[in-house]
């Protein structure tokens, strides 16, 4: 079915009925749609999907529903206001190729540091994923595997080809990436490993800002928290998520009483404010490793993302005892 918006119109200033090629399969409908609409900010596209004006296949549809080859999309007219864009500047592409850790045909993995959005929108002219392709304008394919929020470091995966990314996402929904966080989190830890069963729910507030609450009617999330070294104020903490929620490591470690460090989401205020006489500026959370088997002949592929420099300087202020 050819693009009804090919010759006439912008993408956005009409309907469109796409259908979707076995290229564009396994992506969730909201990032296909905030790559669609460009500029469109992402309480745009929720509130178009929650009214029901995206339809799939003629039906109702959820923002986190897996595109399938053959599904027809009809995506309404949306008025978008009109913006500057802008190639990212060259210390920015020089940031993410230095950020590279890993890469062989079917992906790469890069450290990605923290107050780098994933991608653009929202008012971001671009993300990490903008900027890989604007740093390999030959590349034929790049794609997000998964995604970090902003405020995040560390590993994020990319799919160079649409046969990795079908892979590596059976893989997330049968949960055999095996990912790992560092968190700072306030409060002196008692005990040893905790299991966090909370099902988590994403609301939309009224600035179009999404937060996540636990909540019986959401979905089922698990979080396995480990303390690594401890301290009055804080401890460090590894988080292992077993589901791949919104925020799911930060509702689940303020669930338990622990809001990690700079999360102003989520977190305390007044233990932020203490952080911050220590030294730290951003969310201290980062996605220190990876782990997992592409295919079931291949030896596993283990990574791990260092801490930033201030992360680290943090830490030795604190001046944390190991935990045995």
């Amino acid at each position: 079915m050819q693009d009804e918006t090919q010759k006439t119109a912008s993408p956005a200033s009409k309907v469109q009925l796409l259908e979707i090629t076995e290229h564009q399969e396994g992506q969730r409908l909201d990032n296909f749609l905030l790559g669609r609409l460009k500029g469109a900010p992402r309480s745009l596209i929720y509130r178009i999907v929650r009214k029901g004006e995206v339809r799939v296949n003629k039906g109702r549809i959820k923002p986190d529903y897996r595109l399938k080859v053959g599904d027809l999309l009809r995506i309404p007219p949306v008025r978008i206001a009109e913006r500057s864009t802008s190639e990212p500047p060259d210390k920015v592409l020089q940031i993410l190729k230095d950020a590279i850790i890993l890469e062989e045909p079917r992906f790469l993995i890069l450290n990605k540091p923290s107050g780098m959005a994933v991608h653009g929108g929202s008012g971001l002219n671009f993300g990490v994923i903008e900027g890989l392709r604007a740093l390999r304008p030959d590349a034929p394919y790049l794609e997000l595997v998964h995604r970090l929020d902003r405020e995040t470091s560390g590993c994020l995966i990319i799919a160079k080809k649409r046969s990795a990314l079908r892979r590596f996402h059976e893989m997330l929904r049968e949960n055999k990436i095996d990912k790992r966080y560092r968190a700072l989190v306030m409060g002196e830890w008692f005990g040893k490993s905790r299991t966090v069963n909370a099902p988590l729910s994403k609301n939309e507030v009224r600035s179009g800002e999404r937060i996540v609450t636990v909540n019986e009617a959401g979905k089922p999330s698990r979080s396995v928290l480990r303390p690594l070294s401890i301290g009055e104020q804080a401890s460090l903490i590894e988080v292992k998520l077993e589901t791949g929620r919104t925020h799911q490591a930060r509702v689940h470690s303020a669930s338990i009483g622990h809001p990690i460090a700079g999360d102003e989401k989520y977190g305390d205020k007044s233990f932020n404010k203490v952080m911050r006489g220590h030294g730290l500026k951003r969310l201290f959370l980062h996605a220190v490793s990876l782990r997992f088997t592409l295919e079931p002949d291949e030896k596993p592929i283990e990574i791990s993302a260092p801490l930033s420099d201030d992360l680290q300087q943090t830490l030795k202020v604190l001046n944390l005892r190991q935990v045995k």
